[in-house]
């Protein structure tokens, strides 16, 4: 039961609302270390990007020839490679292949449309997992990081 008289002197706190993170906003989850420092070594990504994305990302490890995206398929994950490598296919041929660093499933997420293209793990991958939610977040506090990979996307559409 909420004390009115505390309502009224500290209403975040007569809520029930502690001040430790709020768990429904993941931004506000404490960075993890070693995300932090692989981000570091494999983006070009300023601090504040690094920090939240180790804040809301969860760390996957996938076998090699494990199919991570499915073409022609709704979007529900977004990922960072923090090591190993994925190729990208279309249709069944491969069109790039891609290292630690990139990201993918990252428009289809925010675009609300289907998967463009399949992401096949060429080695195990270590990779950085990101839900819709979180990136939606991430897009709207860091708008230029945003429209960087906005405009890297538009070159692979």
């Amino acid at each position: 039961m909420i004390d009115s008289r505390a309502l009224a002197r500290d209403p975040v706190r007569a809520a029930g609302d502690s001040h430790r993170p709020d768990e429904r906003n993941p931004m506000s989850r404490k960075p993890d270390p070693e995300i932090v420092a692989a981000l570091e070594r494999v983006t070009d990504y300023d601090s504040a990007v690094i920090k939240d994305l180790a804040a809301v990302g969860n760390r996957v490890n996938i076998p090699d020839r494990w199919s991570v995206i499915f073409e022609k398929t709704s979007a529900d994950m977004a990922y960072v490679l923090l090591d190993g490598q994925v190729d990208v296919r279309k249709d069944g041929a491969t069109i790039a292949t891609l290292g630690p660093g990139a990201i993918f499933g990252e428009m289809a997420l925010i675009d609300h449309t289907l998967r463009s293209a399949s992401i096949v793990a060429v080695t195990p991958i270590s990779a950085l997992r990101l839900d819709h939610e979180s990136l939606k977040q991430l897009f709207e506090d860091h708008p230029s990081w945003a429209e960087t990979l906005r405009a890297q996307a538009a070159e692979y559409r």
